[in-house]
């Protein structure tokens, strides 16, 4: 079974069974606002691994329902368990410049995690921590249907786009999966803890920014 191959339970699988029997308690059709909202609900409460025991609070991601581009990153740090609210520490500041950089704003694009809850001490999140949260973004890229998906750092990368894939080895590239474009890229606060990093991260972005324009997604 080929990378691609193994993309079609997370999209079109997730979409087909798990998201008609999410949404089919309202009865009727929700638009993406809505779907989102819903979402955010349960996630605030989910209690499918053992971070639940440890967290603050959950956070389900925030962002545009129509959005074209989507940020997914590894986990919720110690600001974001306290607020509830994604990348709002140091890296957060530092993505909102780097969007500002290229023309947008957290209102123009959704930002989530892979993880919705801190792991302890800002640990690495565990296979199984991630496959047990892993369909809320399922579920999220399926209502929002972007066009562009960034997987900041490793365990966004080797979950959306290719376990094998290493992201010193493929950041700034882009991969297309399903009709979606994925352009993995450094995670913000790697880019903060090696000086090396951040002018690369930059670049990247600077290239993306050059992507979405020659695709029609950016002014």
């Amino acid at each position: 079974m080929t990378a691609e191959d193994e993309q079609d339970g997370l999209y079109a699988g997730f979409a087909r069974r798990e998201l008609p029997d999410l949404f089919a308690e309202e009865g009727r059709a929700l638009k993406a606002d809505e779907a989102l909202a819903l979402l955010a609900e349960k996630i605030r409460v989910c209690r499918n691994c053992g971070l639940a025991l440890s967290r603050r609070q959950a956070v389900p991601g925030e962002g545009n329902a129509q959005a074209a581009i989507m940020f997914v990153g590894e986990a919720p740090g110690a600001m974001e368990d306290k607020t509830g609210r994604p990348f709002v520490g140091p890296s957060g500041k530092f993505l909102d410049s780097m969007l500002a950089d290229i023309g947008l704003a957290r209102a123009d694009v959704f930002i989530a995690n892979v993880n919705r809850c801190r792991p302890p001490e800002n640990r690495n999140p565990s296979a199984q921590e991630v496959e047990a949260c892993s369909p809320w973004l399922r579920a999220q890229i399926q209502v929002i249907q972007p066009k562009v998906v960034c997987p900041l750092g490793r365990f966004a990368l080797e979950m959306l786009v290719d376990p094998h894939l290493q992201i010193s080895k493929v950041h700034g590239q882009s991969f297309e999966r399903h009709g979606i474009l994925f352009v993995p890229l450094y995670h913000p606060a790697a880019a903060l803890h090696r000086q090396d990093l951040r002018q690369t991260l930059i670049n990247d972005m600077h290239a993306l920014r050059d992507l979405l324009h020659s695709r029609g997604l950016l002014d």
